[in-house]
């Protein structure tokens, strides 16, 4: 944690260097990317894409789960994934699964997590369970089936499906090998996930 802080501490120092980008953030945001990927602390959105600030607006949940669109019963997810749509006007949307994921593996070994039941019941909006190998620690089948599953469940949210019929926006499914560093993102024409 001291190293977060002495970082956090000098972060001012390094920003008066760029001070001129950084007093333009003050006037609002417009990223051109909401990238929905995991909680999980090896995946960093703007190490993994080059992202400056600004650039991105992120949704990590547990497991890159997209909630179902419920307007009755917001959540936070769903108000971010609608607020970066409707008001920022995004016109591309990541959702970045990853190799060796927790949310993942539970899902597809069926872990029991009585334990845990915020996390159970969290994971349960991932149906239906993604398929794949168990027994492969990076459970990659498993979670590039699963972001396919959330890339399908953000075309129900009605401004995504309106403006996927306006060709105002598209969807993007990767997968990031933490062990690698590889990114791979699914070619519909092929059904299958290739290096970018």
């Amino acid at each position: 944690m001291q190293s977060l802080i002495e970082h956090a501490r000098s972060f001012r120092q390094s920003c008066q260097d760029q001070a001129e980008q950084f007093a333009r953030l003050a006037d609002g945001q417009s990223p051109q990317v909401l990238f929905i990927t995991c909680s999980d602390s090896r995946v960093v959105p703007a190490l993994i894409t080059g992202a400056r600030p600004g650039e991105l607006f992120e949704l990590r949940t547990a497991g890159n789960i997209v909630p179902p669109y419920a307007s009755g019963h917001p959540s936070g997810e769903v108000a971010t994934i609608e607020y970066a749509v409707d008001v920022l006007g995004v016109s591309d949307i990541v959702v970045c699964g990853h190799s060796h994921c927790g949310a993942v593996g539970a899902l597809v070994r069926g872990d029991d997590l009585t334990a845990v039941p915020a996390v159970r019941d969290w994971l349960a909006h991932a149906t239906p369970r993604p398929e794949g190998e168990g027994e492969d620690p990076a459970v990659a089948a498993a979670v590039q089936n699963h972001v396919l599953t959330q890339v399908l469940r953000l075309r129900s949210y009605p401004g995504i499906d309106r403006r996927l019929r306006a060709e105002q926006v598209r969807l993007h499914g990767w997968f990031y090998e933490v062990h690698t560093g590889s990114v791979l993102a699914h070619d519909p024409d092929s059904d299958t996930f290739q290096a970018l």
